[in-house]
Formats: structure tokens, sequence, C-alpha cells
């Protein structure tokens, strides 16, 4: 599944006019499952490493993952970022990874540029560009 969600950002962003490459991504979501603290085994690892590779700049935001963890398969270098207007503003994608219910999705609709949503987080919203992946 990571690629065919990459193969989405492509799309969507291609669909934007910009390319994977150079853009901002925000990944919204990184624990293995909906609010809790676990990222063991989660697919937003190798997501975030396949959108790396491809030159995007990633950063990511999960209220239960201050801190990507050391992985045996993954190293990622990232601690999540504050989720606030002027942070979806300046993502060219946010994508929707894992769905906790402490992120205001409302708010991500009304200043994210464009959404991938892999979970039907953004169902309920109203406003922006959700692409369902």
């Amino acid at each position: 599944m990571p690629h065919f969600v990459i193969d989405k950002v492509m799309h969507a962003l291609n669909d934007h006019g910009k390319a994977l490459k150079g853009s901002k991504v925000l990944v919204l979501g990184v624990a293995y499952k909906k609010n809790i603290d676990d990222p063991r085994e989660t697919p937003a690892a190798e997501i975030i490493e396949l959108l790396m590779d491809r030159g995007a700049q990633v950063s990511y935001h999960d209220p239960h993952v201050p801190t990507f963890p050391r992985m045996r398969k993954h190293t990622i270098p990232l601690s999540s970022v504050k989720l606030d207007a002027a942070t979806l503003k300046s993502a060219d994608c946010v994508l929707v990874v894992t769905d906790h219910d402490a992120v205001d999705y409302q708010a991500v609709a009304a200043n994210a540029p464009l959404v991938v949503d892999t979970r039907n987080a953004m169902r309920k919203t109203t406003g922006g560009t959700v692409v369902q992946a």
C-alpha cells in the first residue's frame, strides 16, 4: 500500500501543477493505529522514506509520537511539528496516514491547499481539496 499512497500523492500534486520532488508534504499521524503512541510496524515509516527518496520535503504531526523512534528497518530523523494554520498553509500536500481523534480535520480542510486522505478522516469537513486514497 505505501507505493499506492505515493502514487496518489504524486498524481494529486501533478493535478495542482506541482512535482513531488521539492514539494512540502506534511504527514498526519505516524502511529500504527489511531489514538495510540506505538509506531512499530507503521506504514508511515515506509511512506515517509519513499517520499524523501523521491525528493519531497517531509514533516509530520502526531500528537502521540513526538519523535520518530529509530526502528530496525527505518531511520527517520524527524520530530512532530506543531499543527497550526501556518504549518498547514505552508505544506503543498497534507497526507493523512493515521486518523487520530485529537486532530482538528476541519482546520486541516480550511488551511491545507491539498489533502490526500487514506483514512476517510476528512469525510465530514468542508472546504479545501481532498483526494481520497
